[in-house]
Parts: C-alpha cells; sequence; structure tokens
C-alpha cells in the first residue's frame, strides 16, 4: 500500500473551529472556503471516520484532483490558506487618473471654456487633456467620474 505524503491530522481545536467555520453565516466565509473546511475535516485521521479521497471528493462535489491540492494546501500552508481568500497583489489594471491627471481634469473643468463655446463638455476635456500631455488617452466617462467623485459640475 503507498503511504501518502500529505496526511491531514487536526487537534480538537482546529477540528472545532473548522466545523464552526463551515457551518458560519458570515460573509468572509464564502462558499468555496467553507467547501474547502469540509474537505479538511472529511481527510481529517483523527476524526471519527476519515474518508479517503475519493469517498470525500464525492461528498463534497468535487473533482478527486481538487481534494489533492486542498489537502497539501492545508498541510504547506496552514489553516489561513483553507478559511481566507488570497489576496490579489495588484489591480488588474492599473488606474490612469492619479492625482496629478485628477488635479488637471478639475483645473481645466474650472479653467473659462475654449473660444466659442459657452461651457466645457466631458469630451472637451477629455480632449485638452490629451492635447495637454497629461495622458496618452481618456475617455469622457473617466472624466465624468472623476468630477463627480469632487463634486464639481459643468453646468
Amino acid at each position: 500500500m503507498k503511504t501518502q505524503k500529505y496526511v491531514v491530522k487536526l487537534e480538537t481545536e482546529d477540528r472545532v473551529e473548522l466545523e464552526k467555520f463551515s457551518k458560519s453565516k458570515s460573509k468572509k466565509a464564502t462558499p468555496k472556503c467553507k467547501n474547502r473546511a469540509k474537505v479538511i475535516l472529511c481527510l481529517d485521521e483523527n476524526g471519527k471516520k476519515p474518508l479517503n479521497v475519493d469517498e470525500t471528493a464525492k461528498k463534497c462535489n468535487l473533482h478527486p484532483e481538487s481534494v489533492y491540492t486542498i489537502r497539501k494546501d492545508f498541510i504547506v500552508f496552514g489553516m489561513e490558506r483553507i478559511t481566507q481568500r488570497k489576496k490579489r497583489g495588484t489591480p488588474p489594471v492599473e488606474p490612469k487618473v492619479t492625482g496629478d491627471i485628477e488635479a488637471h481634469i478639475i483645473a481645466t473643468a474650472c479653467s473659462q471654456p475654449p473660444e466659442g463655446r459657452a461651457k466645457w463638455t466631458l469630451q472637451l476635456i477629455a480632449d485638452r487633456i490629451v492635447l495637454d500631455g497629461a495622458v496618452e488617452s481618456i475617455g469622457r466617462e473617466t472624466v465624468r467620474r472623476t468630477l463627480k467623485k469632487r463634486n464639481i459640475s459643468l453646468i
């Protein structure tokens, strides 16, 4: 018989904590995290009746490979990896509007409108920001959100 590389043996406190977590109604306890906790409880060698990987996968409605991964993550990284979501390091897209560009948008919106215009429009401000070389491109919606954030109206 092949020995397992990662064996789950929970202490009593950890088992109680995972059982409490898996039944929690908290928003921090996402369904995915609760399911991971249930997998660990099913695999616990110190538990009442430990299940093998295939039985656990069937009970938790997962692929057996997912059960292997969850078990490995628990052994290697600990309880936090099971009960919490991984934090994203950086946002998917860097924000186009930084403090300098925001100040430029506000200054443009508060200045005199161009010759022949009674007031600034969002598109005119966006075009002016690009012409001034502050950014390569910017949409009128980005300008609108920036002005709204600072409670500045073009009316």
